[in-house]
Parts: C-alpha cells; structure tokens; sequence
C-alpha cells in the first residue's frame, strides 16, 4: 500500500470526525452538557489533527491547534459553552471542513476569515468572550476563575504560538511541595486505547494538573519498522506524582482508559522507580509543565526537575505511529470506534467495547455491479419459474419445489443486497445546518435548524442526489420564508426562526418534510409576479394549490433584486426536476403567518419494487404493491354516475371515484364496462383514494425497475418499466400522474412530479 492509499483513508475518517465534531456542537448548543458529548467533540479535533500532522498538512494542523486548545478550555469548565461561544466554534468546523477538503481535493480556503476565526479562537482561550448575538437574548455567562496567563504572543502566519522552556537553575534541589503524599503509577497502554480514540499524551497532561510530576519513558519494546504491528502499543510510562488530590483523582483521569490498559497505583517514595539504565533509554529533561496545557491552565508555583517532555515526546510519537499504522491497517478491517469509548458510565462503556461492530470499506461501484447481477438473476428466476409453470401442469413436481426455494432464496439475496446501499441521512441532514448558518449571517436572520428521524435509512443512489434539492429549499425557506427578527417581534413571534427537517419511513417510501415558521407563502405576490413574467395569463382562475405550485416555474422568483442567495429564478424549478428525477413528488402546504411545509415523497430504493402485474386493453402493466389499499370486484349495485363521464363506486357506505386506466392512457378511446373488470382501491399523495379500474389481475411479483428515460424517453402515466418473467418488457404505472388526470390536471411531463411507489 502506497502513501496516497493511507492519505484517502485518512481523509475518509475526517469525513466521519467532522460529522462527528458538527453532530456534539449541534447537541452543545441545543443545552447538553454532557462531558461526554464535550471529549466526544474534542477527540475529533484532536484526530484530525493528529492525523494531518503525520502527513504534513500544516494548515490544517495550525488551525485544529487552536481549536482543541479552546475545546480543551470548554472540557476543563474554563469556558462556559454559551451560544454565541458555540456560534464560533461552529463556524471553526465549517472552516476545519473547508481546510480537509482543500488539503484533499486542493482548492484555497478564505484565508481572512480563517485567521479572524484562529483570533476569535485564541481570545476565547484567553477569557475574552464575544459579544451577544443582537436580536436573541443570550445570558449572562461569568468566566469561569482563569489562571493568570501573559498577554497573547505574536503569532506566524501558520497559527503557532511560541512555547517559553525555562532553562534556570537545572541542578538546584527542589523542597516545595515535599510534604505532599507521593504515588507510583504503571501506565501501560493496549492498543485498544489507541484504537478507540484514546491518547497517551492527553492522559499524561490530566495527570500534570494534580500536582508535581516526574515521568520516565519505557521503549524498551519497540521493535524495528520493519516488524512494528499496525494496532500495537510499544510504550509504558513509570510515573512519580506529588499531589494531595489522593488516589480516586488519579483514577478519574484514567477513567475511560482504565479497561484498555495495564494500570498500578501504589503510595512510594518521591522518586520514579526506573529500569535498570542498561535496559531502559531514560532522557530526564528539565521542564515547565505549563506546555502540557498550552497556557490555558494555572501551573504550580515552582516546577521539581522533570522529563515529563520526554514522556510527552514519547506519548506523541506513540501517537502518530499508531495512526499512521493503524491507517494502513483498517483499508480491509476496522474498529467502531464509537461504540466503546464514548460511555460515561464504566459498564456501559464495556457493553458496547464487546458488541462494537466491524465494517469494511468497498468501492461503491463493485456494489452497484453486484445490485445489477442480482437484478439480472431476480430476472431469470421469474423467467424459469414461468417456463416450468407453463410446460408441468401437475403442480407438485420436485422441480417446483426447487423453484419456490430458489424464489425465497433470490428474494433474500435481494433485500440482503438492498441492504447494503442503505445508509442514513444523517450526513445530508448534517450538511444542512452549515448552509443555514451562511444564509441566516448573510441575511441578518437567527434561525435554528431542527432535524428529526436522521438514521431514516434511504438507498445510498438517492442520499446522493437529496443536497441539490435540499440546498435549494434552504436557501429558500431562510431567504423568503422566515422574516427578519424586527418583522418576526412586531408579529409577536420569537425573534428566531426555526426550520425543521424530518425524515420518515411511510407505506415502502422515505417522506422528507421541510418545515418553516415564517410569513408563509403571500399569495397574491406570487399571482401577480407570475403574471408579470408572462407565466400565466392575467385572467387565469388558480387555486391556492395551484398558486403554491407557480413558484415551480423555470425562472419564477419574487425576490425583488438579485442577490448572492436568490432572485434568479432556478432554485425551485432545480427542486422538482432533481425530484422528478429520483422518480418522486413534492406538495406544498402553507398557511399565511404561520409558514409552509414542503414535503418530498421518494423511493426507498431506485432498484426493485414489489408490484401487482395486471391487465389494461391488452396491455400488461405494474402497479406498486405500496400504492395499492385493497382489490375488489365491483358490482353493478355500486357503480354509480356521477355527470357526463364520471363514475363513482361505493365501498362501505362512502363513495370513491372510479378511474378507467385505459382510458387515461389512451389505450381505448371509450371506457369499459367496470362489472366485468377488477378495481383497485390506491392511495395517493395528496389525491385521497380512488379505485383504478383494470381487466384483470396476473399476480404480485417482485421486478427490478429499468429507467424508461435513460433507455428510450419519458412517457406520460408511466414511471418506469420491468422485464417479466416471459421477457416481455411491462410498464410500471405512475399512480400520481394518473389519478391526477382523473381530477382535471394534464397528464404530461411538464407537471408530472409522481414516481414509483
């Protein structure tokens, strides 16, 4: 394995670090405090930057410097976490993501706010606290007591600060402190700590804090490069600690290590029990122990004799070793490591070190590969399974048999299959709150995003392609849906906006909801504006459904002047295209003063569906199994007229419209006779029930859905097609499309928005 190799795999878990490090701030800034939730935080920065040290991205490691070093004062209660705190902690992710992918991908990052975000960082650190947001009332946070630090030393243009070492009096005996009890610590770290996001050297600096320390180095067991094991740890440390704090406060800082490594703490003398020196490299150091805090912690008055840097030195190097080894080690294997070391309760942490899981990375294509040959073999078994049917009128023959197994058998290797694209939203939630952030500081909004239902698991082809579609209606909902805090207070609203995303599983298909409460949608405006542009003519008679949808239009917008974030008219129109493509439908509710609802129907999967094959005017189509209620045969008592061409059929005492697909399709120009038929009973989004009339039903069967536009061109009524058993190609129905002929609406591509499912 080269380096390039071990570099993406790196990059690969930033990816997993920054959802990580987003995913605790949100929590933080919605109130938790759990210490957790705050080392959880802190660990990503710090892995990150662990990581972009070892291959040299010195951007990237300054900044994440500054960062862990303000989280570091948030996880000691030397910061309190306010919003406006969070707020530019939030901002710095955005930024750390911005560095990862220009280090990635190349590309430049906007230096200028990078540095004003390290300096906003840095007075952080120091005590300083920003100013509150203007418009939200944010309490009153006291700074926690800081230790006396001297004032902020220039920095270079990297983001480093210059470490003072103190050289004085290396050889004079130490006498402060000499009555304190002294303790002999063994810490001998497994390579589980490493793998669990755990670090020698942010342990050894937590144990500094509880008094005067001495520490000598064990390296004794470090093999050549050549035999180092990716996941093995080679270093244990011997370590001398003066302190009255007593020895449950030692404990506490190992306190999520103590499992995933070899501790003693025994009282002892005030010396560091050490190897022999022939069989133990010892570099005693002389040392100031403020560097284990980077300034931001009060050190003891006068500092013993200590090689406490050499022990760091050591710890780091174990550090960066490991990560780099482990690297190359988990491309075919690696452990969760979230399952282990984030308990703050010492069972729990065990429960979930012995039921972490294991996962593997595979290259997205070999699985598509795999969904298409399995596609192929749904294909066959049907194909078989219609010829053996068709030449053994017994029924009972061992042959049959063979095939029912081969049928459960294909049927799970699909799902299995399916189950390996799935993933959860989440990332593309999480994506979401960085856009609204930009947009409410580019618009002078406070505006809090809520997400709900992110491990809703969707096809990864369709996670994909949600961003586009999302963006826009971000943008959208903050830009034109919620009001300005002045308008918002005049209203007797709460000055922030609020934006909720929901993700839900309903009847085999994911409902993505986007929900403001702003002004709503003005109407009148959007009548007026789409009449301006020539959209629609001036005494056109419109409904308010049908007013919403206007701002669907190629080239429809009511921003009054073009800015950054709107006014050119592309936003919604890319909205129900990207959807439209997805094979999915979008409604729109929205009330005046209280805001709007977006809600995107979509398809779990773009791959296979489970549908009922039956019969119209000599055509054989698919219905989706989903869309489907029940089936009924209609009798003549039921059908009833309803105008000049409508019929009505009635079913336990209440009336649903009757829809001759044929007709709508123009398979046949005139309607059949619905007694000598079979009606299904649909539901549709947003057009209630109807009963699709149809000759006759062939059987359920589960097809692999083929695209009808990326192979032949996009047909009315229809969503996509299959290939059957007999290998004749049939179509598969667009349910919507249909149901919203029968209500008036054309059934043409252009207002279309109805998919499979």
């Amino acid at each position: 394995m080269d380096m390039n190799e071990i570099k993406e795999i790196f990059f690969q878990e930033c990816e997993e670090q920054l959802a990580e490090l987003e995913s605790g701030l949100l929590k933080m800034n919605d109130g938790d405090r759990d210490p957790e939730t705050v080392n959880a935080v802190f660990r990503a920065v710090h892995s990150i930057k662990g990581g972009a040290g070892a291959f040299g991205l010195d951007d990237l490691v300054a900044f994440a410097h500054v960062f862990e070093t303000t989280l570091d004062c948030v996880r000691s209660n030397k910061l309190e976490p306010t919003q406006d705190v969070l707020k530019v902690m939030l901002k710095s992710a955005d930024v750390l993501a911005d560095l990862t992918n220009a280090a990635r991908d190349g590309g430049s990052v906007d230096e200028s706010r990078s540095r004003g975000l390290v300096k906003e960082l840095e007075a952080l650190a120091n005590g300083e606290l920003p100013t509150p947001s203007a418009g939200v009332e944010a309490p009153v946070a006291k700074p926690a007591p800081v230790a006396a630090t001297p004032a902020p030393k220039p920095t270079d243009d990297s983001g480093f600060q210059p470490i003072p070492f103190s050289f004085d009096d290396f050889s004079g005996e130490e006498e402060v402190g000499s009555d304190l009890p002294t303790y002999e610590i063994t810490f001998k770290p497994r390579s589980d700590l490493y793998s669990k996001g755990n670090d020698a050297t942010l342990l050894l600096r937590d144990l500094s804090r509880l008094g005067e320390m001495s520490v000598y180095c064990n390296m004794d067991a470090l093999p050549g490069l050549d035999e180092l094991d990716a996941e093995a740890a080679y270093f244990y440390w011997n370590i001398t600690l003066k302190t009255d704090k007593g020895e449950d406060a030692i404990r506490t800082v190992f306190e999520f290590a103590e499992w995933d490594c070899d501790l003693q703490i025994t009282a002892g003398e005030e010396k560091v029990t050490a190897p022999d020196a022939e069989e133990l490299p010892m570099i005693p150091v002389p040392f100031d122990l403020s560097i284990l805090d980077d300034g931001a912690t009060e050190a003891p008055a006068e500092q013993p004799k200590a090689d406490v840097a050499a022990a760091v030195t050591a710890a780091e190097t174990a550090s960066n070793v490991t990560q780099m080894a482990a690297a190359a080690a988990r491309v075919e294997k690696k452990e969760s490591a979230a399952a282990a070391a984030a308990s703050a309760a010492v069972a729990a942490q065990n429960n979930a070190a012995a039921g972490a899981g294991q996962t593997i990375r595979v290259d997205l294509d070999r699985v598509d590969r795999l969904i298409n040959l399995v596609g192929e073999l749904v294909i066959n078994q049907a194909m078989l399974s219609q010829s053996v049917i068709e030449n053994d009128t017994t029924g009972t023959s061992s042959i049959n048999m063979g095939l029912e197994e081969l049928q459960q058998l294909t049927r799970e290797i699909q799902d299995s299959v399916m189950a390996i694209r799935a993933q959860p939203v989440k990332p593309v939630f999480q994506r979401m709150s960085r856009i609204v952030r930009e947009i409410a500081d580019m618009t002078g909004k406070t505006i809090r995003l809520i997400t709900e239902g992110e491990n809703t698991e969707v096809d990864k082809t369709v996670i994909d392609k949600l961003a586009e579609p999302l963006t826009h209606m971000i943008r959208n909902a903050v830009d034109h849906g919620i009001e300005t805090p002045e308008k918002r207070a005049a209203a007797g609203k709460n000055v922030e906006g609020t934006v909720r995303l929901t993700a839900k599983h309903r009847s085999g298909r994911i409902l993505i909801e986007l929900a403001d409460d702003g002004a709503g949608i003005n109407r009148e405006k959007v009548k007026q504006k789409a009449i301006a542009n020539e959209l629609i003519p001036a005494d056109a008679n419109l409904t308010d459904e049908e007013i919403d949808n206007l701002i669907f239009l190629p080239g429809f917008s009511t921003a009054d002047k073009i800015s950054d974030i709107s006014g050119r008219g592309v936003g919604m129109d890319v909205v129900k295209r990207s959807i439209q493509a997805l094979g999915g439908r979008i409604n729109i509710t929205s009330k005046p003063g209280q805001g709007s609802v977006f809600t995107m129907s979509l398809p779990l999967t773009l791959a296979v569906l489970d549908g009922m094959v039956v019969t119209v005017a000599g055509q054989t189509l698919v219905v989706p199994l989903t869309a489907i209620v029940e089936t009924l045969q209609p009798e003549a008592a039921a059908i009833h007229s309803f105008g000049a061409n409508h019929r009505l059929i009635s079913i336990r005492n209440s009336f649903c419209p009757l829809v001759d697909v044929g007709r709508i399709l123009n398979f046949r120009a005139t309607q059949a006779n619905p007694v000598e038929g079979v009606a299904l009973l649909v539901e549709s989004e947003g057009g209630g029930q109807r009963a699709l009339m149809v000759d006759a039903i062939q059987g359920q069967r589960q097809v692999v859905i083929k695209s009808l536009e990326a192979n032949y061109t996009h047909v009315p009524g229809i969503a996509a097609a299959t290939i059957l058993g007999d290998g004749r190609v049939a179509l598969i129905l667009d349910v919507d499309a249909v149901v919203g002929a029968s209500r008036g609406q054309a059934l043409r591509q252009e207002v279309s928005l109805a998919a499979v499912g």
